[in-house]
């Protein structure tokens, strides 16, 4: 048993032990039950949050608006609620009233999915299933718990999570709850920018990310939450490039080859192709003249509307801005090879180039190159000490201008194509193609 299991269990005890009923909840038994090991653990319980503290001193009150307390743990923090049944959720997220509920069964009509409102007593091993989730386990489908237009309405993000866990576990969809969604998918547009973003990104990065955005335009939810997503499909491309087919076929390739991805990889992925829409034209043959840069500023949108952090934002834009460079590969000077691999995050540069090469044309031929290049040459060879600095040319005479960059740039291309190996030598390249006298 994992330390968190132990401890979420350790807690149900307690709860016991002073009177309370107390089960583990949710989503951990749903993976107890599919042999896969939870991320966290959840406990309800008949106690209400001021009998949690009291038994709990170190325990947190973020959320006992709700009847939830957080109950801390070297292992992990454990989530507690107390039995309860909801109100209205007249803003499509929070009920606009609690009520604490006086059992477990009734505490569970109110949880979104069936598979998600099985308990478990770790004191007898038992599963307790008011709401038929592990039929529905068995039969890898997901259904709401009750009417699936109320339980989407009430939290507009359920719609979002469908999709997920349908794609997560290789789930069917049921009739009625994706016949809802499609019904409601305008409405979450009034779910926060960060909720949606997470959803998405744990879609792309959880796995298969192919089948949840499949599933994404299946619902009618891309075209709400990502409109410029929607519009590669039919864009066609040079069969000669891309035998795959249009825009959105070689995406969807792409995304079925992630293995867990980073997010900023994985959405690299999905944004990389991004300009070609808007670019599309028939000159002799099918181009997307410009696709790259529009692309990039088009991600760095996206990135800002779904509030993706500014550091990510910037590895994103740069995946989708470098990732025809890779076609140039052989042609380049030995010092832009060099510049090109000391980027940052460069493996999610090379990840992304292979998947593209083998959702179209499968010439893995520059791949090789820059990945044996990357593997065989030292650190210290792809950024090296630089042999001179500012302070030295100002030591030389020299006058401090927008000149220091194009002498420091040339120092370094001759220095990383092994040109150049010291202080001295560098000084002798400065002299002959910058004399200090010139204009």
């Amino acid at each position: 048993m994992d330390a968190k299991r132990e401890a979420a269990t350790a807690i149900v005890r307690r709860l016991k032990v002073e009177g309370f009923t107390a089960y583990l909840v949710g989503g951990c038994v749903r993976d107890m039950l599919m042999g896969r090991t939870p991320k966290d653990y959840d406990v309800t319980t008949s106690a209400t949050p001021q009998q949690v503290l009291t038994l709990f001193p170190d325990a947190l009150t973020v959320g006992a608006q709700f009847g939830v307390v957080i109950v801390p743990h070297e292992a992990g923090n454990v989530e507690v609620a107390t039995f309860r049944s909801d109100g209205i959720y007249s803003d499509g997220r929070h009920p606009t009233e609690v009520r604490y509920a006086q059992t477990a069964q009734e505490d569970v009509q109110r949880r979104d999915f069936t598979i998600n409102g099985l308990l478990y007593d770790p004191s007898d091993d038992q599963v307790l299933d008011y709401v038929g989730g592990q039929a529905d386990l068995h039969a890898h489908r997901l259904r709401t718990i009750g009417n699936p237009a109320e339980r989407l309405s009430e939290d507009r993000l359920r719609m979002l999570r469908a999709v997920r866990f349908t794609a997560r576990f290789g789930f069917k969809l049921e009739p009625a709850l994706l016949a809802a969604i499609r019904e409601l998918a305008p409405q979450i547009q009034t779910v926060s920018a960060e909720r949606k973003r997470d959803e998405i990104v744990k879609i792309l990065t959880e796995g298969p990310a192919r089948s949840g955005f499949e599933l994404l335009d299946e619902s009618g939810l891309l075209a709400e939450v990502l409109p410029e997503i929607k519009r590669m499909q039919g864009v066609e491309q040079p069969p000669e490039f891309h035998p795959e087919g249009d825009v959105w076929i070689h995406t969807l390739m792409m995304l079925e080859g992630l293995r867990q991805p980073t997010a900023t990889l994985a959405l690299g992925v999905l944004l990389h192709d991004v300009g070609k829409p808007p670019t599309f034209a028939i000159r002799e043959r099918i181009r997307f003249d410009g696709h790259v840069e529009l692309g990039a500023k088009m991600a760095e949108d996206i990135c800002g509307r779904l509030k993706i952090s500014t550091r990510e934002t910037e590895r994103i834009v740069e995946l989708v801005r470098h990732h025809l460079r890779f076609k140039d590969f052989p042609h380049m000077k030995r010092s832009t090879q060099l510049r090109f691999l000391r980027m940052e995050a460069f493996e999610e540069h090379l990840e992304l180039h292979r998947l593209d090469c083998l959702s179209s044309h499968r010439d893995l031929t520059n791949y090789e190159m820059a990945r044996r290049m990357l593997e065989e040459t030292p650190g210290e060879e792809i950024k090296p000490q630089p042999l001179l600095r500012g302070e030295d040319l100002i030591a030389q005479g020299y006058v401090p201008g927008p000149i220091f960059k194009s002498i420091l740039r040339a120092v370094e291309d001759a220095q990383l194509e092994g040109r150049i190996h010291n202080y001295a030598e560098a000084m002798r390249l400065v002299e002959e193609r910058f004399p200090v006298n010139q204009p």
